[in-house]
């Protein structure tokens, strides 16, 4: 469940720079959410393969 976790705090962390890009127009906010969602596109890339080797190594 801890990889839940780590999955669900950096979605939380993204949400005020989300609001400040989408709602208030904010560029800075911009440059962070992309920022965040590559550190969140890593994380997925290592969750699954860790996940496969997990399934192959039974």
């Amino acid at each position: 469940m801890n990889k839940y976790n780590e999955l669900s705090n950096l979605v939380e962390s993204l949400k005020d720079d989300f609001e400040k890009f989408y709602d208030k127009g904010n560029k800075a906010a911009g440059t962070r959410v992309r920022k965040g969602m590559q550190a969140l596109a890593v994380f997925a890339k290592d969750t699954r393969k860790e996940v496969q080797d997990m399934k192959n190594a039974d």
